[in-house]
């Protein structure tokens, strides 16, 4: 192959694809099906491989023109997106799709984000959420907050928000074995009363905790290891606030169930994750406007504490 395809080759090919037809293809592209059969026979030449399979009721990818057409699709809404952005901001904003975290958008993120939305009307921001790391090379995001290590190949991260967790429980449970604790902590038999909600994203909360506060030694580990497993921080707060059982929690989730009472803190003790939140974008996308303005405003929330 000498050269790339023509824009007008990969939007005939990605009509025809997602519409198993020339004829609806060439509807939508605004050219003759004629037009568009002649725009796909010159680019499986150009590319030396079969696209489609040509049949009596209509069109099918070939196993390479469907994993051809995967890869190219993205880009191409990425340039329609691109245009549109552009033709309707001139460059100083325009849709931002990002991706947080489940827990953190609705808890920290989400009260929020009025701030940024008062100060850059001119971004539209698209939330989503997912379990997991964000795959750039195959989804639409432009950025996500993601709780992870940080930076990666071709990844820019920057730091928004540490995860530091501190036991709590419901009031309601506590009355019933409430336990003696000394002031600012909580007591080894109270624990051991009590299920110990777990992380499957930080399934070394617990037993950090327990070192730091010097009770590594007075929790069994068979109780340690019998407590439910959520994948959701905000699934352990509702755990919690229902009184089955007591649960590591950063203070961004428990502030507002703490000031209605449904929570208490156990302990002053922290716990603080290897990991931590970050913003990340792919290295290419930083000089998009709409991430520009929502990473500046990021960065006045942090400083501002």
């Amino acid at each position: 192959m000498s050269a790339l395809p023509s824009l007008t080759a990969l939007r005939c090919f990605d009509a025809s694809a997602r519409l198993s037809s020339f004829t609806k293809a060439a509807d939508e592209v605004r050219l003759t099906q004629g037009a568009v059969s002649h725009q796909i026979l010159g680019l499986e030449e150009n590319l030396g491989v079969a696209l489609f399979t040509r049949r009596h009721g209509g069109l099918q990818l070939t196993g390479a023109g469907r994993a051809y057409w995967v890869e190219i699709a993205s880009a191409l809404r990425q340039i329609e997106r691109a245009t549109q952005n552009l033709a309707t901001h001139k460059g100083t904003g325009g849709a931002l799709n990002l991706c947080v975290a489940s827990s953190f958008a609705v808890y920290w993120l989400m009260p929020r984000l009025q701030g940024f939305v008062a100060a850059h009307p001119e971004v539209t921001l698209n939330l989503s959420t997912r379990v997991g790391p964000v795959d750039f090379t195959s989804t639409p995001h432009d950025a996500a907050i993601e709780f992870c290590d940080g930076a990666s190949a071709g990844v820019e991260a920057t730091l928004v928000q540490p995860l530091v967790l501190y036991p709590c429980a419901a009031p309601a449970l506590l009355a019933k074995k409430p336990g003696r604790r000394a002031a600012g902590q909580v007591s080894a038999a109270l624990l051991k009363t009590h299920l110990l909600i777990r992380h499957t994203t930080v399934p070394q909360a617990w037993p950090g905790w327990l070192s730091r506060a010097g009770m590594q030694n007075d929790i069994p580990a068979s109780h340690l290891n019998s407590g439910p497993q959520y994948d959701l921080m905000s699934m352990a707060l509702s755990g919690v606030i229902a009184g089955l059982g007591i649960a590591m929690l950063p203070q961004y989730l428990t502030e507002g169930a703490i000031a209605a009472a449904q929570v208490r803190q156990l302990s002053t003790i922290p716990w603080q994750s290897e990991k931590a939140y970050f913003l990340r974008y792919p290295e290419w996308k930083a000089d998009l406007a709409a991430l520009r303005s929502f990473r500046q405003w990021l960065l006045g929330l942090i400083a501002a504490g």
